[in-house]
């Protein structure tokens, strides 16, 4: 079977990790993406979930912002932490 040469683009820190991820299981980059090549040609699917992180959805970045703009105009509230438990419980 002939091979080929893929190239990749990605974060020199993001590389060194995921190589060095690789060499404690006891394999290279190359054999990492043959893998993940291999999986997704016979599911025919990601072989992970893919989501975004509701963190950074619109809405609550949003919330966020606003809160920002409270607080620099010295309108924020204060809680303890049993206030908050005192809200969530009722």
């Amino acid at each position: 079977m002939s091979q080929t040469i893929v190239s990749v683009k990605m974060d020199d820190d993001l590389k060194q990790e995921f190589e060095s991820v690789c060499n404690e299981l006891g394999f290279s980059i190359t054999t990492a993406v043959t893998i993940l090549a291999k999986k997704m040609t016979r599911e025919k699917r990601l072989p992970f979930e893919v989501s975004l992180d509701p963190f950074y959805s619109y809405s609550n970045m949003q919330a966020i912002g606003e809160s920002i703009e409270q607080m620099k105009q010295g309108k924020t509230v204060s809680k303890t932490l049993e206030e908050l438990e005192m809200m969530e419980h009722g």
